[in-house]
């Protein structure tokens, strides 16, 4: 089962295997950033423009609670922390030793991530002047280590659970959109102005697109050995003019990444995931496309309005 986020909520496609895959809704709750499974949790979370919920079936789900409303990511650690990151940027943890129940638990502010030197640049006119924390994550090997992706605001890293934290935005772009996690100290940001690569947790990036028009990066994943990240021209508002030029690209390594060829050309990239060993793909327009024995199909197509399914379009397979 594959789950997708657009504009209008959360929708479960069965049937990939098919090539005929049905769509159908599951959660009626706007826009959709990010789509999580945790080893340290049941179920699935969503976090979305109106909170972030949780489900143990992809059927029925209960809202967290976070204090800010809209919660653009989420992050868990190994020991059931469970934390959020919101528009405005904000960050907020809740302990498993708050409660039994998940969806009781109470929420509070990690408040020296508002001390980074940074924090007062972090804004984008069009935004409202708002920045947003857009990605968090967990590795199991560095458990106390939190790191954060800012729309557009750069990466963070703390080092102490969330309490403190040091700036790691330095040598990337600081309009972060997502970050693919390859190990404890390695990663992959896709970024308003270019992809990037770390091995040193951010104290040092390379970038990975150079020699390429698509430069604003709106999503990566992971998929086997092969980091997938989908790029434009220019940001969300250029994407369904006839020269928008998107591409799909592929890093196995080595000094930058290469472009991939697919069904939708014309399309971008906004939401990669895999799916029994096989990367998946969602568009902007909502064209889902899957590679199986190095051929790609479009295996189904998610709701959309007026062409435009959204800006990120997460992905998510769930095992059953």
């Amino acid at each position: 089962m594959l789950l997708a986020g657009t504009e209008d909520g959360v929708h479960r496609v069965e049937g990939l295997d098919s090539g005929e895959a049905t769509v159908r809704t599951v959660l009626d709750a706007g826009a959709v950033m990010r789509l999580r499974t945790f080893e340290a949790f049941e179920g699935v979370f969503a976090a979305t423009a109106t909170g972030l919920y949780h489900s143990t079936d992809a059927e029925r789900w209960a809202d967290l609670g976070v204090p800010q409303e809209r919660v653009y990511a989420v992050g868990a650690a190994p020991d059931g922390r469970l934390y959020a990151g919101t528009r405005p940027a904000h960050v907020y943890v809740a302990h498993p030793g708050d409660v039994d129940d998940l969806d009781d638990r109470s929420w509070r502010e990690l408040d020296g991530f508002q001390d980074l030197p940074s924090r007062e640049e972090w804004r984008l006119p069009r935004h409202e002047d708002l920045a947003q924390v857009r990605d968090l994550h967990v590795h199991p090997d560095a458990p106390d280590r939190v790191t954060a992706g800012v729309e557009v605001g750069g990466v963070h890293v703390s080092e102490d659970r969330g309490e403190t934290w040091t700036e790691r935005r330095e040598g990337v772009h600081d309009d972060v959109h997502e970050l693919a996690v390859l190990g404890a100290d390695e990663f992959v940001a896709a970024t308003g102005y270019g992809l990037f690569h770390t091995d040193d947790a951010g104290a040092s990036w390379t970038r990975l697109d150079e020699g390429y028009d698509q430069r604003y990066f709106r999503s990566v994943g992971v998929v086997g050995d092969v980091v997938y990240a989908g790029g434009a021209l220019a940001h969300t508002s250029t994407w369904l003019e006839p020269d928008a030029d998107p591409e799909l690209f592929a890093w196995r390594g080595g000094d930058r990444a290469e472009p991939v060829s697919h069904p939708r050309p014309d399309e971008t990239a906004t939401g990669i995931t895999a799916a029994d060993g096989d990367v998946v793909v969602g568009t902007h327009e909502g064209t889902v496309l899957r590679r199986t024995a190095g051929e790609w199909t479009v295996v189904g197509t998610l709701p959309a309005t007026d062409g435009f399914a959204g800006s990120y379009t997460p992905l998510l397979e769930v095992k059953r």
